[in-house]
């Protein structure tokens, strides 16, 4: 089986990059079973693949269907737009076809 460490890494990278695909089982049966056999014969791409399935793991705990709450939803729009404001300049002009609001990056 292919090593990170040998001269062609392409089925390295490949099997790094459907990583998450793996994880999520979204691959095909075939591409699954390429990427699992490429896995268990480099040591380099396994060692990554750990550290990816424990990140998700983590996420998917931390970030399981819970919602912020209200509150701190809203005080994190104000801080948001308050950050995009001062780096704005924004014009407003009202005229016969209407309002228009331009805004600019500040320089």
């Amino acid at each position: 089986m292919t090593n990170c460490d040998e001269p062609d890494e392409a089925s390295c990278q490949d099997a790094l990059a459907e990583v998450w695909l793996f994880l999520d089982n979204e691959c095909d049966p075939e591409r699954r079973e390429a990427v699992q056999r490429h896995l268990d014969g480099c040591g380099t791409c396994l060692e990554h693949f750990g550290i990816e399935e424990h990140l998700k793991a983590l996420l998917q705990r931390k970030c399981s269907g819970e919602h912020a709450p209200t509150e701190l939803r809203d005080r994190l729009r104000s801080s948001i737009r308050e950050a995009v404001l001062s780096k704005a300049e924004i014009t407003v002009e009202h005229g016969p076809e209407g309002t228009s609001v331009e805004v600019r990056t500040k320089k």
